[in-house]
């Protein structure tokens, strides 16, 4: 069992999940060429840990399509690649790598499986990047001859539309929260979890739809989080960032009402789960499998469709913010809330006010329409 000696303020399990992260990191920059180590120091300094992580993922990958090609290196191995080889990559060997063989290629999982393998732009896009900082970093460092990431395609993304963005309306969010209070639209099976989950399942959707978290943050708050006699919570952003939340009356009350009236008391748990506010049926911190699937489950009943045309939590995201720019909060506020790098991002749920213009001139009337009608 690893064991973390943890002398910073972030809670043990934020601690241990970046941990497991880094170590995966480890391993897989142990697999790659020793060519690269100057490239992994400068990730640890520059990126987050998750990004980290999946910028290493797309250039194993990458090496891996140079070994099992064997166009551009004589390697059976991906820590065999040389340097020199790597020198002799052009800016087409990488176009033909993200426009020919990652948008659809194969993987022989057995004698009687293969897999097909499909890349949509977004993923095209990051292992661009991915290979970017790569190429750059190593011609900066003065490991190439050449910066050939001028010569990469662009990868155009599609441009996001708001009336494509899916969220709750406001009513049917409390369709929602009246399914979770008292099991309506749901199966006879279903009902039998519901009893022993239906306040963690209140609590999980109210915070969901009142502050936007993103699915991570929502799974990683623990009971100390919560200061209530100072009436806020702490949650653990992207790239690290910690922030303090305040907590509304609602949202209050119904984590209140979990944790003194379903929750399994922390003194009966394993050690690694006594402070996780959210729990699982084995007494674990809830997976997010688990709560996709309650996500989905309570956004069907409320739109009156199969259990698989529910939503995912980010909905429950994009739900939280419409309502909150229909209800008069600026897009700068919701911004903040959310956590949106680029304001733009916060301006797609706006497009969602609808009638916003006609509400505003009916509502501003200079001529009374009863006096005209009676000069007439």
């Amino acid at each position: 069992m690893l064991k973390i000696h943890n002398k910073s303020d972030k809670p043990d399990n934020i601690v241990i999940r970046d941990n497991n992260l880094i170590e995966e990191c480890i391993i897989i920059e142990k697999s790659l060429p020793n060519f690269m180590k100057d490239y992994f120091v400068y990730l640890k300094g520059s990126v987050s840990v998750s990004t980290r992580h999946a910028y290493l993922k797309d250039i194993k990958f990458f090496c891996n399509y140079l070994v099992e090609s064997q166009e551009l290196t004589i390697a059976k191995e991906i820590c065999d690649i040389t340097l020199e080889e790597f020198n002799l990559i052009k800016a087409r060997d990488v176009n033909l790598f993200l426009g020919d063989y990652c948008t659809r290629y194969y993987k022989h999982t057995s004698q009687d499986t293969t897999l097909i393998y499909e890349n949509n732009n977004r993923a095209l896009a990051r292992k661009k990047s991915s290979l970017s900082t790569l190429f750059k970093f190593m011609f900066r460092n003065e490991q190439l001859d050449s910066n050939i990431t001028d010569g990469f395609n662009p990868i155009k993304l599609p441009k996001p539309q708001p009336d494509a963005i899916k969220r709750l309306d406001i009513d049917e969010v409390a369709k929602m929260l009246d399914s979770v209070e008292n099991g309506y639209g749901l199966t006879d099976k279903e009902k039998v979890y519901w009893r022993k989950t239906k306040l963690r399942d209140k609590a999980i959707l109210a915070l969901f739809v009142t502050y936007g978290l993103r699915l991570n943050e929502l799974r990683e708050l623990n009971i100390s989080s919560f200061n209530f006699s100072r009436g806020e919570f702490k949650i653990y952003r992207k790239r690290g960032k910690e922030v303090l939340m305040p907590i509304n009356h609602t949202c209050e009350v119904v984590v209140k009402d979990y944790i003194y009236n379903e929750r399994t008391k922390s003194e009966l748990l394993a050690e690694e789960h006594k402070d996780a506010l959210f729990l699982s049926l084995q007494n674990k911190r809830i997976t997010p499998k688990a709560i996709r699937q309650l996500v989905k489950k309570y956004t069907s009943i409320s739109m009156e469709t199969s259990r698989d045309s529910g939503y995912s939590p980010h909905k429950l995201r994009a739900t939280a913010a419409t309502s909150l720019i229909q209800n008069g909060f600026s897009i700068y506020d919701v911004q903040n809330l959310l956590d949106h790098d680029n304001v733009t991002t916060t301006q797609l749920y706006a497009a969602h006010k609808k009638h916003v213009k006609r509400d505003i001139v009916n509502n501003f009337e200079w001529i009374d329409d009863k006096k005209e009608t009676s000069l007439d």
